[in-house]
């Protein structure tokens, strides 16, 4: 075990781990940040989706030891105290989730595009999602909700 530092949602912290633990099970069972989720445990649905210096990861895929020194933003760390973060926002009003697996996910990935492109196209607003996989809505109103976002 070594002790890590790096930045969550803006706190620093530290924490005793094994070098190749999975980001995604220190955030969730180290941090208790169990908005990160696991849904393949092979970086192939995007549920377990984070910000990590500013990029969009798997956390499943990431050694927490290459986090150390690292700024990571979870979904916990989108709202701003008790305001949700435009993308949270939209997701809600628009119907953009229902079962919650693929939810933080989609919106870290919404958020990153966003952060990027701040007006993309449908096809871009698909492309950006396109590594995040949901069962449940069918994608049109995860799309749509990207696109209230870019429209306000």
């Amino acid at each position: 075990m070594v002790d890590i530092r790096f930045d969550v949602n803006g706190a620093q912290v530290s924490v005793s781990a094994y070098p190749l633990a999975r980001l995604l099970d220190v955030l969730r069972e180290d941090l208790r940040l169990t908005g990160v989720k696991e849904g393949c445990g092979e970086g192939e649905c995007g549920a377990c989706s984070v910000l990590l210096n500013g990029e969009l990861v798997n956390s499943c895929l990431v050694p927490v030891l290459q986090a150390s020194g690292s700024e990571i933003i979870t979904i916990e760390g989108l709202a701003d105290k008790d305001e949700l973060h435009p993308v949270q926002k939209a997701f809600l009003e628009n119907g953009g989730a229902q079962c919650g697996i693929c939810t933080p996910g989609m919106v870290m990935a919404a958020t990153y595009l966003l952060s990027n492109n701040p007006d993309p196209s449908e096809e871009q607003i698909r492309e950006g999602l396109a590594g995040n996989l949901c069962r449940c809505t069918g994608y049109m109103r995860i799309v749509d909700a990207v696109s209230k976002v870019r429209e306000a």
